[in-house]
């Protein structure tokens, strides 16, 4: 019978001299990180690990994320995150963000593997101020097609609500089931999809991701004021997440004036 486990994870950064350092961490449950690494000087790199490996019906986790002002932070994960099939029990997975002024955030797990029948609500709740950047990314992947495994029952609602000053930029409920996945209007049986988010985007820099895109098929970027939204649909995550990275470099060059880095546990 699913229990589940209930977890939170709170994470503060701050600028101190020519470091971002992690200055608060409190956890209940498991869920942890590891030692921040510095590839890049000043920036602080955290890997978030979850020790269960994966998350079941009736887990409940909960992420409290602030980078206050000039801060630079970039949160990934060590490895892909796992929803599994769920005998009834929902799980829930909440990630709230606070950016402050002229501080610069990226979140960037590692993609999301949905088991067949999984039962999943994740919320991504975003709080910007006027001055604050930001670079975010969701990579999922439905079922298990190596295995093929497709996703034939269950369901998945995935949120993302961005504010400014408390001013809403972009709310989106997504609902993946089995007719999501196999529909044309949706998924149309291809196993991967993810939306990566930037803001402040250039009209350069979106113009840089046109231009990337090109004719590609399951690709798609748009701009609601400067936040830059672009969208991938493919039958790998690999794929799609190559193809994320790519925009990565750009839009960080354009969003947060520095070249890309990527972490180092994402070469293990």
């Amino acid at each position: 019978m699913e229990k589940g486990w209930k977890a939170k994870l709170e994470l503060e950064f701050a600028k101190q001299g020519e470091k971002t350092l992690l200055v608060k961490r409190k956890q209940f449950g498991p869920l942890t990180v590891q030692r921040p690494f510095y590839p890049e000087g000043g920036v602080c790199h955290v890997y978030v690990l979850h020790p269960p490996g994966g998350i079941v019906g009736g887990d409940q986790l909960h992420f409290s994320i602030h980078a206050r002002e000039n801060a630079h932070t970039l949160i990934t994960t060590p490895a892909a995150g796992k929803f599994y099939r769920s005998s009834g029990k929902q799980a829930t997975q909440q990630v709230n963000i606070n950016v402050d002024n002229h501080a610069m955030l990226e979140w960037l797990p590692q993609e999301t593997i949905i088991y067949d029948g999984a039962n999943v609500v994740s919320t991504v709740n975003i709080e910007l101020a006027p001055q604050a950047r930001f670079i975010g990314w969701e990579i999922l992947s439905l079922g298990r097609p190596a295995s093929g495994e497709g996703f034939d029952c269950g369901m998945a609602q995935m949120n993302w609500q961005i504010y400014c000053a408390h001013r809403p930029l972009f709310l989106e409920r997504l609902q993946l089931d089995a007719n999501a996945f196999s529909g044309r209007w949706g998924l149309n049986g291809l196993s991967a999809c993810g939306t990566l988010f930037a803001t402040p985007v250039s009209e350069k820099g979106l113009e840089a991701v046109r231009d990337l895109i090109g004719d590609s098929a399951g690709r798609g970027v748009t701009q609601i004021e400067d936040m830059l939204i672009c969208r991938a649909i493919d039958s790998r995550s690999d794929k799609l997440r190559s193809f994320f990275e790519q925009v990565w470099k750009i839009v960080r060059e354009d969003t947060l004036e520095r070249t890309m880095c990527p972490p180092r546990i994402w070469a293990t």
